[in-house]
């Protein structure tokens, strides 16, 4: 479905959510599984993201807004808990302190079943002393596994501060990324600047830009707001003023979602870039993976409604 869906022209529409904590009883996860089963088949989404949670440290000077909890790992826990699922499963797997050996037998693993994966590289070079690297990652799964389709992650962020992600994003492309999920984006100036180049970067080349799936997520506090800034996301000072000030923060980052979302799926076709959707929920409260189903089916019936 998901390969039907870009031979078609059309972005898929993902919904994006993270393992549970590891250490809880068995029980406890088949709960949690089932309600995250539910909501994504009630949804329709085209398929699921399944997030690598890691600690980070180092990724900026600032203390973390959470503690870190590690989560069980996405393949184990798809395998385990999640065949319920009817739509393809996307499993990101971090590189970062994954030896060559490793990743291999996680590859392995991997191919034996019909899930897709996003590699994501280490977030400082600090961390990724003694890993596979990210393109030697992609190289080796291309190589050994032709039949896994994976894709990599793109940050709007980084290319509006180093102004090379576009060529960060084709260098991931010819080592066999066949599609790329956006970092979480509330800066739609900075994502259309990336967007724009990306096109340019594959039209010089004479190739078809694989598709740019945009996430976005509800904001529900100003803590959430906070712990998003520090994974990296950007909100610019007019965007944070709205939802810092507003009556109902979590209503109006949905509106803001879906105004983003709108914009930049529009000016991305007519760069000629398949545009996808993800929606996820950065927050583990009730009223913000709320507001992700309630986002997703706005978008899926507005800007991303399929024909």
């Amino acid at each position: 479905m998901f390969n039907d869906l870009i031979l078609s022209g059309h972005g898929p529409r993902l919904y994006g959510f993270s393992p549970p904590k590891a250490g809880a009883p068995a029980e406890r996860n088949r709960e949690i599984a089932a309600a995250q089963v539910a909501r994504v088949n009630a949804l329709g989404a085209d398929g699921v993201i399944l997030y690598d949670v890691q600690d980070e440290p180092g990724r900026t000077g600032t203390p973390r807004p959470f503690p870190f909890l590690p989560a069980l790992d996405p393949l184990e826990y798809a395998r385990t808990y999640l065949e319920d699922i009817k739509v393809p499963r996307i499993l990101y797997k971090s590189v970062a302190g994954c030896t060559g050996p490793a990743f291999e037998q996680w590859l392995v693993r991997l191919a034996a079943g019909r899930d897709l994966a996003v590699f994501v590289g280490a977030p400082t070079r600090s961390a990724q002393t003694g890993s596979i690297g990210l393109k030697e990652a992609c190289r080796l799964a291309s190589a050994a596994y032709p039949t896994v389709r994976f894709g990599g992650v793109a940050i709007a962020e980084r290319h509006l501060e180093k102004g090379d992600e576009d060529e960060r994003l084709w260098s991931k492309h010819e080592a066999g990324c066949r599609f790329f999920v956006s970092q979480t984006v509330y800066d739609a100036q900075a994502t259309k600047s990336l967007i724009s180049d990306y096109a340019l970067r594959f039209a010089a080349a004479e190739r078809d830009a694989p598709p740019l799936i945009f996430s976005f997520a509800p904001c529900g506090s100003l803590k959430t707001m906070e712990f998003m800034q520090w994974l990296g996301v950007r909100f610019p000072k007019w965007l944070e003023n709205e939802l810092r000030y507003s009556r109902d923060i979590l209503e109006r980052s949905i509106d803001l979602c879906a105004e983003l979302a709108e914009e930049l799926a529009a000016f991305a076709r007519a760069k000629g870039v398949i545009a996808g959707m993800n929606v996820e929920s950065v927050s583990i409260r009730k009223e913000e993976i709320e507001a992700s189903r309630v986002l997703f089916q706005r978008l899926a019936d507005g800007p991303y409604a399929r024909p």
